[in-house]
């Protein structure tokens, strides 16, 4: 690059990708400006690219602050905090970071999986607590072997789950907005396909058009020994309706890596036997997270070198010259 273009960086980046950013470019963390609005007001004609978090928000009205914005990379493969729709209007690439965190995410849904039907966090405490010793064998607990898996989103991820449950003999079918050449079974109505499994997966894309997806009607249908394993944005789920249906037993059991109001979890849920929870870390794996933070660091390098970028979000590849 020419010169070093100024960006603004949005949440938590690792050392290593701070490090080449700082190679680039004249670096500002929006949580070290203290006063935003009048870092905007005294800063933002100057600002070009934004590296930000997908979960993280970046409005339409953070976006109409930065007249010569450019470019926004995203790390994550979900962007549904940014306003794309206002970035696009403007002209500004929005670019993700898609595939390299497809199998760690799968192995976090199987993991899920297996962990809530052989009640692993149970059968730990049973070990630590001494009731091996006292009271005997743990009570048995359930296989995913050859069982009804229906996916809620079809795309990368969804398509390595299907992969890699077929190590399981498990019967995959899926709902998606649109059939796809696949061999697997297609829903056109999602509660239908809760009815006929037994794990329900979830890996569709948050915001607005999935939000509360997986309603009342859908966990009912699921039913009392069926599994719901959230894998997506935790807005897809109506929270309060799945705690309900925990409950009251009318949803058997659950495996959630995501929640609506992170880091916020119910704590309704906390002593659910039924229940195992994760810290939103699907793709929290030191060589997945290299990856990610790599490919951000490239859509960057690559826009302001060449006019392109490598893994564009659908709605701004028009924007840009794709090899």
């Amino acid at each position: 690059m020419e010169k070093k273009r100024e960006l603004l960086v949005i949440g938590g980046m690792t050392p290593r990708m701070m490090e080449a950013f700082a190679q680039n470019f004249i670096v500002h963390e929006l949580a070290k400006t203290g006063d935003t609005d009048g870092f905007l007001h005294d800063n933002g004609e100057r600002i070009e690219a934004i590296a930000t978090f997908g979960a993280e928000k970046v409005p339409a009205t953070l976006i109409d602050a930065l007249p010569n914005l450019k470019m926004i990379s995203c790390y994550g493969v979900g962007y549904d905090g940014i306003d794309t729709a206002r970035a696009v209007e403007r002209g500004i690439v929005v670019s993700h970071t898609p595939n390299v965190l497809n199998d760690d995410v799968a192995n976090t849904a199987i993991l899920l999986m297996l962990a809530v039907s052989r009640q692993l966090v149970r059968d730990d405490r049973w070990v630590r607590s001494g009731n091996w010793k006292a009271k005997g064998s743990a009570p048995l607990t359930r296989s995913i072997e050859g069982k009804p898996v229906g996916i809620v989103g079809l795309g990368r991820i969804g398509e390595t789950i299907a992969e890699k449950l077929q190590a399981f003999a498990c019967e995959v079918s899926y709902h998606s907005r649109n059939k796809r050449d696949v061999p697997y079974a297609y829903y056109a109505d999602l509660t239908e396909m809760a009815k006929d499994v037994d794990y329900l997966v979830v890996i569709t894309p948050g915001g607005a058009a999935t939000r509360h997806l997986v309603n009342r009607a859908v966990m009912d249908a699921l039913g009392p020994d069926g599994t719901l394993i959230n894998v997506a944005r935790g807005t897809v789920v109506d929270e309060v309706e799945m705690v309900a249906a925990l409950r009251e037993g009318r949803l058997g059991y659950a495996g959630l890596d995501v929640f609506e109001a992170e880091p916020h979890v119910p704590e309704e849920l906390f002593p659910m036997e039924n229940v195992v929870l994760l810290p939103h870390v699907g793709s929290a794996t030191v060589e997945t997270r290299r990856a990610m933070g790599d490919l951000t660091v490239e859509n960057l390098e690559r826009f302001f070198m060449e006019g392109t970028v490598t893994t564009p979000v659908p709605e701004a590849a028009h924007l840009v010259k794709l090899d």
